[in-house]
C-alpha cells in the first residue's frame, strides 16, 4: 500500500491512505479506525510514523481520540462563511439541518461596563440576557449568550426567543439589522460550557462576538457565542 521508494514521507502516504478510506466511506462517522499497534503491523513502519499521521488527521478534524479508547471518524466540520449576517438558525436550516435551542437562562439585568459601552447604553439602562445552547440535528453545537437593550425591546419575553432572535427583530419589532462587526479567537473551554458543549477538559473552543447594528447604527444586540471547534470552522473568501 505504501511506496517505501516515493520521496513522500510515510507519513504522508498514510495519512492520504486514511483519508481516502473515511472520504470513500470505508470507515464511517462514529466508527474506530485500526489501532496504531495493528497500523504499524500493517504499513510495516515505526509507531511514532503511524501517531504523527493519526495527529494530522485529528488537527484537521476527520478523526478525534478518546483517552483510553481509540480513535474514532469525526463528524464533518461545518463551514461558516465570515461573510454574510445570518442567524444560527437561518445557517442550519440552509444546510437541511434541523436547528434547535434549550434556554438556560432569560433575565433583565444591569449590564457590566463593556457591554454598556459597546450598546451605548446610560449607566442605568437594562438589557436582556439570553444564554442558550444552540443544536443541530440534536447535536451541541455552540453555547450563545446575547445581550439586548430593553429600550429597543422592551416587551421581549420567552415565547419570542424560541427560534431566531434576527427574525423576531426583524418580523414582529420591524427593525432592520443591516450590519455588523465580529472578533474570533481561540480559547480553552470553561467548565461550565465544557459540561454544555459535552466536550473534555481542556479543550479549544472558538470564541465569537458579534455586535449587530440597525440601519441607523444603532447596536442593537451583542452575541457572544462558543463553538465546539472540532464541530465547526469559518472560512472566509478574499480576492485581490
Amino acid at each position: 500500500m505504501l511506496d517505501k521508494q516515493s520521496p513522500i514521507p510515510m507519513y504522508v502516504q498514510i495519512e492520504d491512505y486514511l483519508k481516502n478510506q473515511i472520504l470513500q466511506g470505508d470507515f464511517v462517522i462514529g466508527e474506530a479506525i485500526p489501532s496504531e499497534r495493528e497500523l504499524t503491523d500493517t504499513f510495516e513502519v515505526s509507531r511514532m510514523t503511524v501517531r504523527q499521521s493519526i495527529t494530522n488527521l485529528v488537527n484537521e478534524g476527520l478523526l478525534y481520540r478518546e483517552k483510553g479508547r481509540g480513535t474514532y471518524v469525526a463528524t464533518p466540520k461545518i463551514e461558516q462563511p465570515l461573510s454574510g449576517l445570518t442567524s444560527f438558525t437561518e445557517d442550519m436550516l440552509s444546510r437541511g439541518m434541523k436547528p434547535s435551542n434549550k434556554l438556560i437562562s432569560f433575565e433583565k439585568m444591569i449590564p457590566e461596563i463593556d457591554i454598556m459601552h459597546e450598546l451605548q447604553l446610560a449607566k442605568d439602562e437594562e438589557v436582556f440576557v439570553v444564554k442558550r445552547i444552540r443544536y443541530a440535528d440534536d447535536k451541541p453545537m455552540a453555547i450563545e449568550r446575547s445581550y439586548l437593550p430593553v429600550k429597543l425591546v422592551p416587551n421581549l419575553e420567552l415565547n419570542d426567543i424560541e427560534g431566531s432572535l434576527y427574525s423576531f427583530i426583524e418580523k414582529d419589532k420591524r427593525l432592520i439589522i443591516s450590519h455588523a462587526s465580529q472578533r474570533m479567537e481561540a480559547v480553552l473551554v470553561k467548565r461550565e460550557d465544557a459540561e454544555f458543549l459535552q466536550i473534555f477538559m481542556p479543550s479549544a473552543v472558538l470564541l465569537i462576538e458579534r455586535i449587530s447594528y440597525l440601519t441607523n447604527d444603532v447596536p442593537i444586540e451583542i452575541v457572544r457565542s462558543t463553538y465546539r471547534a472540532d464541530r465547526y470552522k469559518f472560512i472566509s473568501e478574499i480576492r485581490r
